[in-house]
């Protein structure tokens, strides 16, 4: 039951000074007149994982009108922008530190430049809620209670006033916002109906600022940025919900290549279809560039496990008889681990393949004739890429993009050319065809009749322990792209379409959630993860752990799997 928040101010008050482990006083549910807050976790000392908080506003008293979330795409699009004014009012209003370790910090989990579904901010029946963290400050392990009461009864009050009401905000950019969203959301799920795989729209800002700066390049003294601008003869046109009309190049289904010199905006463009899964926030410069929903980033991966995955399709038996339909190893070498990591994807459902020759392995990219006359088929297990990509196509339906500067040889397959000159792309297929006949290839086919099997594993229950030392459930995050599973540390460094660290904790407990419901079921890993995946769309993030929190981002189902297949505790059957 809540109490009002001088309830809050006279605890505070009275535990100045005392030890830290009195911050446990305050936990509970306090009415401010305005809003519920809730202070649902106290941290230990000021230098462990900070408080959880969370306050509730009735969502008619904020005054969003209903329209801005009267469907799915639309409520995460406005969650996503409240999470984001929850920040600026933090940044604009809270002091800062305020002590030892944490103390001062107020936080949200509020994003980078992707709009994905998060639990920081909800909205659900007739409340709106916003969950955060907050370090209570402290002077060494001494309570600071008039600093506390300052931040919570004082900053906080005005941090949700600015934020989470609608008469704080500008109407047309709260609207701008969800209307982005819910366009670039209705786009990607018009690409197949055309026969597409990926849609860049014309004007979109492709690159940007560095390795470790997801948003867009400016233009600058030594920085020339080129709007990208469809060739007319791949130009698309599509009519949205809330724009209206937009053009840009459309990517047909089958096998593109994206060729040209080096430092041309090859792999920009690729860079920029792979992040095309996700919804792009307005002003980003990729809000039209939309690629099919189960597009995976496929690359070498030299060192990582593999258990029991299918590579025949592209590896055949090894030296001493050593077979590839159930292949594992602890140490996978680049052209091994290649046609794991497509294997692995096509099981869980994957219907385009982005592929860049600078992050794969040579030898399981192509085998010129050269190389044919000199080692025979007999004597070289593996089957180039070359040689299964379009049986790919043909009999599963899984279309490819790879990005190719080395080698004309797959001309031979391609069925789209895209060639990137100066960041402007053109549209060669016809050149291509031209070479073709002027310079016909000469190695041979090495891929047989038919793509192969794509078999489905079952994990076993006890691949999935997730205790360390007296701890029954320990589990993880170690930044975006590692996760500890108990005593199991997973390596998610190759996995390319991963983006944030909501996502990569939210892999973890995920994990746990598929190993408590559905490993023991004997369902295959896809039947077991698109189970897991339906009960998100039911009851949301909250659903992955016992506890209330706010740092959870919904991850696409690839990269769930991709975290359970490098598992080294991984056993399948």
């Amino acid at each position: 039951m809540a109490v009002f928040i001088p309830k809050l101010q006279e605890i505070l008050r009275r535990i100045d000074g005392r030890g830290y482990k009195a911050y446990q006083d305050i936990k509970g549910v306090y009415e401010t007149g305005e809003f519920l807050l809730s202070i649902d976790h106290v941290q230990g000392d000021p230098f462990a994982s900070p408080s959880r908080l969370s306050v509730k506003v009735p969502l008619e008293e904020s005054g969003f009108p209903p329209e801005l979330y009267s469907s799915k795409v639309r409520r995460i699009a406005l969650q996503d922008y409240l999470a984001r004014a929850f920040d600026m009012g933090i940044a604009a209003i809270a002091s800062g530190r305020r002590g030892t370790g944490r103390s001062g910090l107020i936080a949200i989990d509020a994003g980078g430049q992707e709009v994905l579904e998060r639990n920081a901010v909800l909205i659900e029946g007739k409340w709106l809620e916003a969950r955060f963290v907050v370090g209570l400050p402290a002077a060494g392990r001494t309570v600071l209670g008039h600093q506390a009461e300052e931040m919570l009864c004082g900053e906080l009050p005005e941090i949700v006033r600015r934020a989470l009401y609608y008469r704080s905000h500008d109407g047309k950019k709260v609207q701008m916002h969800v209307e982005s969203i819910e366009d670039q959301e209705f786009l990607r799920a018009k690409l197949k109906g055309k026969g597409l795989v990926a849609f860049i729209g014309n004007g979109s800002i492709l690159p940007r600022r560095s390795g470790v700066d997801e948003r867009p390049l400016r233009p600058g003294a030594d920085q020339v940025v080129v709007p990208f601008h469809s060739p007319p003869d791949l130009e698309v046109e599509f009519h949205l919900p809330n724009k209206g009309l937009v053009r840009g190049m459309g990517i047909p289904q089958g096998i593109t290549l994206i060729v040209g010199g080096g430092f041309h905006g090859k792999s920009t463009l690729l860079r920029a279809i792979e992040r095309g899964v996700y919804n792009h926030i307005p002003g980003d410069g990729r809000e039209l560039v939309v690629t099919l929903p189960e597009a995976v980033k496929i690359r070498a991966e030299d060192g990582r496990f593999v258990e029991k995955v299918n590579i025949s399709p592209f590896i055949g038996d090894l030296p001493y008889s050593k077979g590839t339909k159930a292949f594992s190893t602890e140490n996978a070498s680049g052209s091994t681990s290649q046609a794991a990591n497509i294997m692995e994807a096509l099981e869980v459902g994957a219907r385009l393949l982005l592929i860049d020759e600078d992050t794969s392995a040579t030898n399981f990219m192509i085998r010129d004739e050269r190389m044919q006359e000199l080692v025979s088929k007999d004597k070289e297990p593996i089957t180039p890429f070359m040689d299964k990509a379009r049986q790919l196509f043909h009999d599963h339906g899984v279309s490819t993009i790879l990005v190719m500067g080395g080698s004309g040889d797959y001309f031979e397959i391609a069925d789209t050319v895209i060639l990137m000159e100066e960041y402007h792309p053109r549209h060669v297929t016809r050149q291509v065809r031209e070479i073709l006949k002027a310079l016909p290839g000469r190695r041979r086919p090495e891929g047989g009749e038919v793509f192969g099997e794509i078999p489905s594993r079952r994990p076993l229950p006890e691949s999935f322990d997730p205790s360390r030392g007296s701890r029954d459930v320990k589990i993880d995050a170690k930044g975006l792209k590692a996760i500890l599973f108990g005593t199991t540390a997973i390596d998610l460094s190759a996995v390319e379409q991963l983006v944030d660290l909501s996502q990569t904790r939210a892999i973890g407990e995920a994990i746990f959630y598929y190993a408590s419901n559905y490993a023991r079921r004997g369902l295959s890993l896809k039947e077991g993860l698109d189970l897991l995946m339906a009960d998100l769309d039911r009851g949301g993030l909250d659903i992955l752990v016992p506890y209330k929190a706010g740092n959870l981002a919904r991850p696409r189902v690839f990269e769930l799997a991709a975290a359970i297949n490098r598992m080294r505790s991984l056993k399948v059957q």
